[in-house]
C-alpha cells in the first residue's frame, strides 16, 4: 500500500557567497532531507523573479516545507510568497547579516544548521509591512538604512564594519524632520531623526540587537528612534547595541505599536531586510499577525 510522501523543496541562492560550500552543503542536505517518508528537491533561484516563480509553484505543488540557503533579502524575496500559506520556510543562513536566523538561533555554519532544521519545529510569526511591502526582520527610515546597506556590502563581518559603516554614512546623511503616528493615537514629531527603525525581530543582522525585546509573534512591531542631537550619547556606548542592551544607552526611544504612519517632507531611503529603496514622503507601517509559518529549533 502506498503512501503520499512529504514534498520538501530546497532553493539555493548561488551568489550568496557560498562558493565551495554548496559541495559541501550538498551531502547533509541529502542525509537530513532525502528520506523514504519525503519527496525532496533542490533548485537554484537565479533571479529574485525566479525565485518567487519557483516559490509559487511550491505552493501549488503541494510542497510541505521550503527550505531557502541564502540570507535575509532572500528570505524576503521566498517568504513573501509563503505569507498565508501553510507552506514552512526554513532558513539555512549564506548571508552577510542573517538576522532572521540569529533572531531564531539557527546555527550560522550551514552544516549545522541543515541538521537541526531537520528537527525543527513550525512556529507561525508576524509580519511586518512598509506601504504593503512586507518584511520580517527589520524596516528602516533614516541613515539606519543606509547604514545597513553599507554593512551589508562589506567583507568583514563584526562590530568595526558597523562602526565604519555607521560613521561614513553619518557625514552623508541629512536628517529631515518626521511626524510619527502611532495606534492612530500617539502623535510624535522628531526634528532631527537619526535613526529610525521599525523591528520584527531582535536585530539587524551581524550581532547587532536594535531590539532585543522584540517578539516574533507577539502581534506587534518596536520603534526605535534617536535624534542626530542626541547621537553623541550614543556612540561611546554602541558595544551595548552589540550585547543586547540598548535600553541603557541614553537618547534611545522605543516603543510598541500595531500601526505607525510616518510623514516627512519628501522622499528618503528605506531598508526591508537588507535592500535599500527609495521611499515616498509618505510611508504606512502594520503588523500583520502570525502570518508566516517558519521552521525554529526545537530549543526556542
Amino acid at each position: 500500500m502506498s503512501t503520499t510522501k512529504k514534498k520538501v523543496r530546497i532553493l539555493i541562492n548561488p551568489n550568496a557567497g557560498l562558493g565551495t560550500a554548496l559541495d559541501k552543503i550538498r551531502q547533509p542536505l541529502l542525509d537530513c532531507w532525502d528520506l523514504p517518508e519525503t519527496e525532496l528537491s533542490i533548485q537554484f533561484s537565479k533571479s529574485k523573479e525566479d525565485g518567487q516563480a519557483k516559490a509559487r509553484r511550491a505552493v501549488e505543488e503541494g510542497v510541505g516545507k521550503l527550505i531557502v540557503v541564502g540570507g535575509d533579502g532572500m528570505i524576503n524575496t521566498i517568504g513573501s510568497v509563503l505569507i498565508g500559506t501553510d507552506v514552512a520556510l526554513g532558513v539555512i543562513p549564506a548571508g552577510s547579516g542573517n538576522g532572521f536566523a540569529r533572531h531564531f538561533d539557527i546555527p550560522l555554519d550551514i552544516v549545522k544548521a541543515t541538521r537541526v532544521l531537520a528537527g525543527a519545529k513550525t512556529k507561525r510569526i508576524d509580519v511586518g509591512y512598509a506601504n504593503d511591502m512586507p518584511f520580517f526582520v527589520t524596516c528602516s527610515l533614516a541613515w539606519d538604512a543606509a547604514l545597513v546597506d553599507a554593512f551589508e556590502k562589506s567583507p568583514v563581518r563584526g562590530v568595526l564594519p558597523y562602526i565604519f559603516a555607521g560613521v561614513y554614512q553619518f557625514f552623508e546623511y541629512t536628517p529631515q524632520p518626521f511626524t510619527l503616528l502611532l495606534d492612530a493615537t500617539e502623535e510624535i514629531h522628531i526634528p532631527d531623526p537619526q535613526l529610525c527603525t521599525i523591528a520584527n525581530l531582535t536585530q539587524y543582522g551581524g550581532g547587532a540587537k536594535i531590539a532585543p525585546d522584540a517578539k516574533a509573534d507577539d502581534g506587534k512591531l518596536q520603534l526605535i528612534t534617536i535624534r542626530r542631537s542626541d547621537f553623541h550619547k550614543v556612540i561611546p556606548m554602541i558595544r551595548k547595541v552589540f550585547d543586547g542592551k540598548i535600553h541603557q544607552i541614553r537618547g534611545i526611544e522605543t516603543r510598541s505599536f500595531q500601526t505607525l504612519a510616518v510623514r516627512r517632507e519628501k522622499e528618503g531611503p528605506m531598508q526591508l531586510d537588507g535592500e535599500l529603496l527609495s521611499a515616498p514622503a509618505e510611508v504606512n507601517i502594520r503588523v500583520q499577525p502570525r502570518a508566516l509559518n517558519v521552521l525554529v529549533p526545537k530549543i526556542k
